[in-house]
């Protein structure tokens, strides 16, 4: 067992409060933008692209992160309406598709390819979210469900959000998946093809740990049993998986041998 007792706000300014979680937000999202830009100064992307879309990702992914989180706690909104204008509740997938929308309005307006900006944001996305694991653990939130195993975590900070039991650390393995996935996309980053490959091998590759590590974290069933990331998970899946056989196969047959 590992006590984690770290209060989850790291320093207050007069009644303003510092949270772990919001610094390790931040430094996700410089993550993403400072990977993003090596590997848009690679293939030739201007960067004043990459901080555009930067900010028109982090408007549509924070609009769908709460719209998907609502929409999950329906119940609780119904009976306090006057909670739905406030940013506590945020989830991750909501944050990956309102992202993906900010980013195809704005390729679309500036004539850009989505793809090739998907492709160069992939690495960057999901090292981000490895970073943003760590506030996670550090806050107690998306704890998972309890255990006996020798490495299960329990927070023992009265200001925590985890339970003071023993736990799976999901947020632990959420972190380790995403380093392997970043591991696995930044290797393949010039090797993949067709344009868009590697932008949808991200999202199969987080989808798929998602969907698994879900089975041993805290969450509402939604529908059919499952929870709601598990269903989209499922249907990420269906998608990306089929749609990126496809795309490669189809570049292999109708590229000229050398």
């Amino acid at each position: 067992m590992i006590s984690i007792g770290i209060d989850p706000v790291a320093f207050s300014i007069g009644a303003f409060e510092v949270r772990w979680y919001g610094i390790m937000v931040v430094m996700a999202v410089i993550t993403v933008i400072a990977i993003t830009l090596l590997e848009a100064r690679r293939v030739g992307i201007a960067e004043e692209h990459v901080y555009s879309i930067g900010l028109w990702a982090i408007i549509g992914g924070v609009i769908v992160s709460r719209l998907f989180h609502v929409v999950d706690r329906w119940d609780y909104y119904v009976a306090h309406p006057e909670q739905l204008v406030r940013l506590e509740g945020l989830t991750i997938y909501g944050a990956v598709i309102g992202a993906m929308l900010g980013m195809l309005v704005y390729t679309w307006v500036k004539k850009l390819s989505f793809w090739q900006i998907g492709d160069i944001a992939a690495p960057g996305a999901i090292l981000g979210q490895a970073v943003g694991r760590i506030g996670c653990l550090l806050s107690g939130c998306c704890y998972g469900v309890a255990t006996s195993l020798p490495w299960g975590i329990v927070y023992t900070h009265p200001g925590s959000y985890g339970p003071h039991e023993v736990v799976h650390p999901t947020q632990v393995y959420h972190l380790i998946w995403n380093l392997i996935g970043f591991s696995l996309l930044w290797l393949l980053r010039r090797r993949i093809r067709p344009q868009g490959s590697l932008f949808l091998l991200y999202l199969a590759i987080y989808a798929a740990g998602d969907l698994s590590i879900r089975f041993v974290r805290e969450g509402e069933p939604f529908l059919f049993g499952m929870q709601q990331a598990q269903l989209i998970g499922i249907a990420v899946l269906l998608i990306t998986v089929p749609w990126l056989v496809i795309r490669m196969w189809h570049y292999r047959v109708n590229t000229p041998a050398v």
